[in-house]
């Protein structure tokens, strides 16, 4: 089945041959905003990104005396008359420039009206996220992502070690289970070591040949394969790992990997994978097909080096934005600080856990997963779902964009007010 393009993409004539002109120009209201933006595409585009602090109106004053950019980024903060704003804004812009918008209004018809009516080729509210802006801002400004992913299905998370004993199971496994058992989204964990995987024991689930067959016969693969060999393991989390033996040599099928995750999207909001770090075609595979890459790193010399080596891989197709990096067991004696670590090997950590040996190992010996204690292990679990783009309940909306918060805004309006 062809995937379908994300959305607004067959509408878009991607102007990349604009003589003389920026890739991207930006205008930014606040830092916390312009940092998410910087970090997301500046990847992407290099130095063709060009971010100042300012809003519509600070565009609309460039625009008139500067060359347009491919592709205008304006904030929408603080403008009390933003409609009016980008009916100017559009007086100053060539007629095939890729405007986008951010902005603080959570409302279903400002989005259509400005979407359908004052050239808004997308627009998300704030705060954003990294997933955010790669998710709806990407496809516009990353020509090889048009008819490449499709918009519907679950999300596809790779999680690897730096190198061997970072801890990066122990952090997918939590990661899947606060997604599926705290957050109650429909979550599959997939453990991609057939061998010595012990993703299963640190969650309670159970192993079995499914995962295996799966690599070896894809043809095998549809959605009630998939219901059939994943185990449940608690609230909407499920598990797909093996346990194979050492004497058996797994034959993988080429294409396994991304048939796999195709049947997995259709039942799963997200699919958590963990990928071991050797350089085999299977793992190659699973790193192309996926949304987000998390690479783990802890305090060490040698990891910080191997986490270099992670980063310069090429994105995969779905992949707009850089993977997350994050720092375990930050503080742990006889380890780097992490300003010697982000000085020395030129790395930026998004997300650091401090060294929590008891907290980590008794949660190993009981299968009860760390991130149910409250504290800064559950902390960084919780903010590392925000990076890979789940939103939870803490007074923010309900999804990252103004697409999916329309039910909010009729609920408000059809619910009477009292007094």
């Amino acid at each position: 089945m062809t995937p379908e393009p994300p959305k607004g993409l067959s509408d878009v004539s991607y102007p990349l041959n604009r003589p003389e002109s920026l890739a991207v120009l930006a205008f930014i209201a606040d830092p916390e905003t312009e940092q998410t933006i910087r970090d997301c595409l500046g990847e992407l585009v290099g130095n063709g990104l060009d971010i100042r602090r300012g809003n519509v109106r600070s565009a609309i004053s460039w625009m008139l005396t500067a060359k347009t950019p491919r592709v205008l980024i304006v904030d929408l903060s603080g403008e009390e008359q933003p409609l009016d704003a980008l009916a100017e804004l559009s007086d100053v812009v060539e007629p095939d420039v890729i405007l986008l918008a951010v902005g603080e209004t959570e409302n279903i018809g400002f989005y259509r009206h400005i979407i359908r009516g004052l050239g808004v080729t997308e627009y998300i509210f704030k705060p954003i996220n990294r997933d955010a802006v790669a998710r709806y801002f990407g496809p516009f400004i990353n020509a090889k992502m048009a008819g490449t992913d499709t918009a519907r299905g679950g999300r596809v998370v790779a999680l690897m070690g730096a190198r061997g004993g970072v801890g990066a199971t122990t952090i997918a496994a939590n990661l899947a289970w606060y997604l599926g058992v705290i957050a109650k989204r429909h979550t599959v964990f997939v453990e991609l070591d057939l061998y010595m995987g012990s993703g299963a024991l640190l969650i309670g689930g159970k192993t079995g040949p499914g995962l295996r067959m799966a690599l070896e016969a894809p043809d095998r693969i549809d959605p009630l394969f998939v219901e059939r060999v994943a185990q449940s393991v608690a609230g909407r989390l499920s598990i797909l790992a093996g346990e194979e033996k050492l004497t058996y040599t797994t034959n993988y099928a080429p294409g396994a990997a991304q048939r796999l995750i195709a049947a997995l999207r259709l039942t799963y909001n997200f699919v958590i994978l963990k990928i071991p770090f050797l350089p085999l075609p299977l793992n190659r595979e699973f790193l192309e097909f996926n949304h987000h890459r998390v690479i783990i790193s802890d305090a060490t010399l040698a990891s910080a080096h191997d986490t270099v080596r992670l980063l310069e891989l090429p994105n995969g197709v779905w992949q707009p934005q850089s993977p997350t990096v994050l720092l375990n067991r930050e503080g742990r004696v006889g380890t780097l600080t992490r300003k010697d670590i982000e000085d020395s090997c030129k790395l930026k950590f998004d997300i650091a856990i401090p060294d929590l040996p008891q907290l980590i190992n008794q949660s190993a010996s009981l299968g009860e997963p760390a991130v149910t204690k409250t504290g800064p292990f559950q902390d960084a679990i919780v903010a590392l779902a925000e990076q890979i783009g789940f939103v939870g309940e803490r007074g923010r909306a309900e999804s990252l964009t103004v697409l999916n918060f329309s039910l909010r805004g009729l609920l408000r309006k059809l619910t009477p007010r009292r007094g």
